[in-house]
């Protein structure tokens, strides 16, 4: 084998090493390209993403789990906490509307929603009456021990919530760790602020919305509202527990007994937007075994359809609902009506028969919520009564009188003197009954909604009202009727009396139905 002269090497050797160097060279520039591949993201982008984990995570925790159900003396309650760029307290009052509180200054928003009230425990007040003397003192103590559990779990709810999505997102333990303390920190750090900026006095200054920002105006001033409004919705517990109370007077005051010959009517009036009406209604219905309850207008206080669903529990009140529309019931409030079951809506002076007995109606001409007086008020109501009188005769000609008139004014249904036995009427909040000079009785119910949020305009709180009334099925003509009143916000007071027509009193052709036992008391 030849050998390579050392010189040749010498020349050879530099010559090997330039593909080596040239391969360095090429690596070196492509370096660069492969570590910006897998660089690590800039630490400010990191803590952005960190911090939008933590408050998805945080909010969705509190949607799932983080409200507490709290019974507040007699109400059942619902308490949670919201995210919130401008903090504060709201408090829901269906269907009013809501009270909006600047009470503290921190991104989380209380929400306090009023549910139900507790027929076990407003039955413990009726029961024990002594006990309303230490309600308020109940229902702070309630309060308090409600913001505390929701504390507790409210700070679960972030926690887990923050950790659970820190875990879906990097799929590391130690992230998903450190995503729910800095959820538990952040919540801390806003308990903290709106501990330190607080103000009780808010109370003062609330902000309404819904059917609630007409209060200062039907009420009184903003300052006194809410003083008053919270007495309401105190008070509005006792008053539901009116119905037991109820209960109780009418068990010495027999009814009429269930027998062929009586058709028993319920006849309600203004109940303008008061929920505890429905279940005084229910009750009543049950208690006197109710054929027909009767309705003659002023059910809403603005006729928005915003208020429509306050009247869905009418399909369950156990009895047909014949409606007439008042001055504070819209066009909408009548097209939902129709569409309710079991409700009859009259209007121009249509009649339809129910249980044995031919009613008529008109809706109220005027559409006045703000409790303006329209130019012309009284000549149109008396146009409208006009219009159902001549309805009456049209009817009598055919030889299908009408039994009963429905109008919402009674100067409406004055106007049907002569043409029908009985009319009814309401919008005055108090009752009234009148022999017209033709031969019609006008039954003027009072409020059965305590006259809404009206009842706490003045010192005296107004009375629930509505009456019984008791035909013969055979002439169809009114037998008897039962007064029923409820003491109003805040009084547990229950008063029924009975009142029969002069035909029917001692001395007279008495009611084929009439109870023994009963004290009727003489009436036109």
């Amino acid at each position: 084998m030849a050998r390579v002269p050392a010189a040749v090497l010498s020349v050879l050797n530099p010559i090997r090493k330039i593909p080596q160097a040239l391969a360095r060279r090429y690596r070196s520039r492509q370096a660069p390209t492969t570590i910006e591949l897998v660089a690590q993201p800039h630490p400010w982008t990191r803590a952005v993403g960190l911090v939008a984990v933590v408050l998805c995570g945080a909010w969705l925790g509190l949607l799932v789990v983080g409200n507490v159900r709290v019974p507040v003396g007699p109400m059942d309650t619902t308490m949670t906490l919201r995210p919130s760029f401008t903090g504060g307290t709201k408090i829901n009052i269906s269907p009013l509307g809501a009270l909006q509180l600047d009470s503290h200054i921190a991104p989380v928003r209380l929400d306090v929603n009023v549910d139900q009230l507790d027929p076990d425990r407003s039955q413990a007040l009726v029961d024990h009456p002594e006990r309303l003397s230490g309600l308020q003192d109940e229902v702070t103590a309630d309060v308090g021990r409600g913001t505390l559990d929701l504390a507790v779990r409210s700070s679960v709810a972030v926690v887990a919530g923050a950790t659970a999505l820190g875990l879906a997102v990097y799929r590391r333990p130690r992230r998903a760790l450190a995503a729910g303390g800095l959820a538990l920190t952040l919540l801390a750090a806003s308990g903290g602020t709106a501990y330190a900026t607080w103000r009780p006095d808010s109370v003062l200054e609330p902000k309404f919305s819904g059917l609630l920002t007409s209060a200062p105006s039907l009420v009184g001033n903003a300052r006194s509202i809410v003083t008053e409004f919270d007495v309401y919705q105190k008070e509005l517990a006792r008053l539901v527990t009116n119905v037991t109370k109820l209960y109780d007077a009418t068990s010495t005051l027999p009814a009429y007994a269930p027998d062929p010959s009586t058709i028993r009517v319920l006849h309600v009036s203004d109940i303008h937007l008061n929920p505890a009406s429905w279940k005084i209604i229910a009750s009543l219905v049950k208690q006197y075994k109710v054929d027909v309850i009767v309705d003659s207008g002023d059910t809403m206080d603005h006729g928005t359809a915003a208020e429509n669903g306050f009247l869905d529990p009418i399909e369950d009140l156990g009895a047909p609902y014949v409606w007439v529309r008042g001055n504070h019931d819209s066009m909408i409030t009548q097209r939902y009506m129709q569409d309710l079951k079991n409700v009859h809506v009259l209007d121009d002076g249509k009649a339809q028969t129910i249980k044995g007995l031919r009613f008529a109606g008109i809706g109220d001409p005027q559409f006045t919520p703000d409790r303006s007086q329209q130019t012309g008020a009284r000549q149109s109501q008396e146009l409208a009564g006009a219009r159902l009188a001549t309805a009456l005769r049209d009817q009598s000609t055919a030889g299908t009188p009408v039994d009963v008139a429905i109008a919402h004014e009674p100067s409406a249904a004055r106007e049907v003197d002569g043409e029908v036995p009985l009319a009814l009427a309401g919008h005055l909040h108090h009752d009234e009954m009148e022999m017209l000079p033709y031969g019609t009785r006008l039954r003027i119910e009072g409020s059965t909604g305590g006259s809404g949020l009206r009842a706490i305009e003045g010192k005296h709180p107004d009375p629930i009202e509505a009456s019984i009334l008791y035909f013969d099925r055979d002439t169809r003509h009114l037998q008897a009727w039962d007064e029923i009143e409820l003491g109003g916000l805040g009084l547990t007071t229950a008063e029924v009396s009975r009142h029969l027509p002069k035909e029917n009193q001692p001395g007279a052709t008495p009611s084929p139905s009439a109870p023994s036992g009963a004290t009727p008391s003489a009436s036109p």
